[in-house]
């Protein structure tokens, strides 16, 4: 079975730095064997990957990429905290904010980009976990989506 690192490796995908908090928080938390993270924004190199709501100017295939990047980034908090990320057991729980419009219902299909992007790095059994998609009025710097992870080490 191929480690966490061998499985980022093989996709090509670097874990990007911690991103700072914007502001009076830690971006992860170990209690016991769990680390939970705060709620990570779709940055790469300090920029959204896009902004506004999905239903509006963000597609839902948009929105996906978004929850990818935001949970990559959850990924190098909660790696950051553990002393890499080979040290995460297990994915328990995940939470995908998605910015919308009252009448957007595809949540679940913008969370799946978070979803994916975890078991495609800690594997099917190791990657499955728990989620909520929940859709929300707006997120920090008009983030369309906000990520959130809770991990075994």
């Amino acid at each position: 079975m191929r480690s966490a690192s061998e499985r980022l490796a093989a996709a090509g995908i670097t874990l990007p730095p911690v991103a700072a908090p914007l502001a009076a928080y830690v971006p992860s938390r170990r209690s016991g064997d769990l680390i939970w993270t705060s709620g990570q924004l779709p940055l790469s190199g300090g920029t959204l990957v896009a902004t506004g709501k999905l239903g509006g100017a963000v597609t839902t295939d948009v929105g996906r990429d978004a929850a990818r990047t935001a949970a990559l980034n959850a990924v190098a908090a909660v790696a950051d905290q553990a002393g890499g990320v080979d040290a995460i057991l297990r994915v328990v729980r995940v939470v995908v904010y998605v910015a919308s419009t009252v009448d957007f219902l595809e949540q679940p299909q913008v969370a799946n980009g978070a979803s994916e992007l975890l078991a495609e790095i800690f594997g099917p059994e190791n990657g499955a976990h728990v989620r909520s998609a929940v859709g929300v009025s707006v997120l920090p710097l008009d983030a369309p989506v906000e990520v959130e992870l809770v991990v075994e080490v």
